[in-house]
């Protein structure tokens, strides 16, 4: 699935990629190569976020780009870049059928119409999902003439200063801005490269931990059917560990990931808002579609504890595993990094899965 807020040539051959997710506290990246009908990670890197205020400008970016190029030393310039939960609109909608461009320039001209909301100076891209046995035309027009089937579209959104910024900051760093695509796409299109029997068959939810913010995504056989974002993030659930414990924002994050028994308590009560929200969501498909989640595949950094999953899979009360979307991926990786890919693996689903749409 490609969403990408550029208009780039669609048929260009792409043999290497950088990809990167612009975290709010953790910036990941991935170096992939296509090497025959394989790909292969030739390295990763997650390195500390920026800090700003307000807006990443072009210039801290540029600056920030640098150093992830240095530490992955990939040998091309083509870069791809997300944009996060909280500034990109993804969309499930209908529009007449037409080329992806003008569908484009429609959105620009009346968002409110498909998007639910007045969105000004932003940019658009659509990605057409199939249509199915139950689309019906529209009703005729006044003159009696047929009206032209619908389109069922995923239509996406991203303020254009922003993407201007993000392209305006990869050229500053020696980049080429290939391909800017949001967050929201990128665990589902690595779950379709490393689960590709379940995504097929399936109706499986990806909960993607972010820092400030979660996300949650249905698919239903091989579609994304559903998706929210839930601002509850594994930053509320360091702070509050901290808060209630007295101890530093650095030691309440090794004991969340580490989980010493005496401290799952607090972390019970501070998880229960972020699974009553995933819980909504999934209840929300269920009663909607008369069909139920088999799973949950997990992902991000607060994946990397067995307690969170653990507990998520009580309250949720669906069989929650943690995806590591590498797993189908030749490994062309240094030794150290090796050693660490299985547990570093759920944080890059959205660098790998941004990095796929653009191979």
């Amino acid at each position: 699935m490609a969403l990408s807020f550029l208009n780039t040539d669609g048929t260009k051959q792409r043999d290497r990629m950088v990809s990167v997710d612009l975290g709010s506290r953790t910036t990941k990246a991935v170096h992939v190569q296509q090497r025959g009908e394989s790909l292969a990670l030739c390295g990763y890197v997650l390195l500390d976020a920026p800090i700003f205020e307000k807006t990443l400008s072009a210039d801290l970016l540029a600056e920030h780009l640098k150093a992830v190029g240095q530490a992955l030393d990939a040998k091309t310039k083509l870069l791809t870049l997300t944009v996060g939960v909280n500034d990109a609109v993804v969309r499930h909608t209908e529009m007449p059928r037409m080329p992806i461009d003008d569908m484009r320039m429609v959105l620009k001209l009346n968002p409110k119409n498909y998007l639910q909301q007045e969105l000004t100076n932003y940019v658009y891209d659509c990605h057409l999902l199939p249509i199915g046995p139950s689309s019906k035309p529209a009703e005729s027009t006044k003159g009696g003439a047929p009206a032209q089937i619908k389109q069922r579209v995923l239509a996406a959104g991203a303020r254009k200063q922003l993407v201007d910024d993000l392209v305006t900051g990869a050229r500053n760093a020696g980049f080429i801005a290939d391909q800017v695509v949001p967050a929201l796409i990128g665990p589902a299109n690595a779950f379709e490269r490393a689960v590709p029997e379940v995504f097929r068959s399936d109706i499986v939810a990806l909960v993607d931990l972010g820092f400030k913010s979660s996300s949650i995504s249905i698919l239903q056989q091989g579609e994304l059917v559903l998706s929210r974002v839930v601002g509850i993030g594994g930053d509320r659930l360091t702070s509050g560990l901290a808060e209630t414990m007295g101890v530093s924002y650095a030691e309440a994050e090794g004991i969340k990931v580490g989980m010493p028994s005496e401290v799952q308590g607090h972390l019970e009560s501070l998880l229960m808002p972020l699974a009553r929200e995933l819980r909504a969501s999934i209840d929300f498909y269920e009663h909607q579609n008369d069909r139920t989640v088999t799973a949950v595949y997990i992902t991000g950094g607060s994946a990397r504890s067995e307690f969170i999953v653990e507990r998520l899979q009580q309250d949720l009360m669906v069989d929650c595993k943690v995806l590591n979307p590498a797993n189908f991926l030749q490994m062309d990786l240094p030794p150290q990094q090796m050693s660490e890919i299985e547990q570093v693996g759920p944080q890059l689903s959205v660098a790998l899965g941004a990095a796929l749409a653009a191979l």
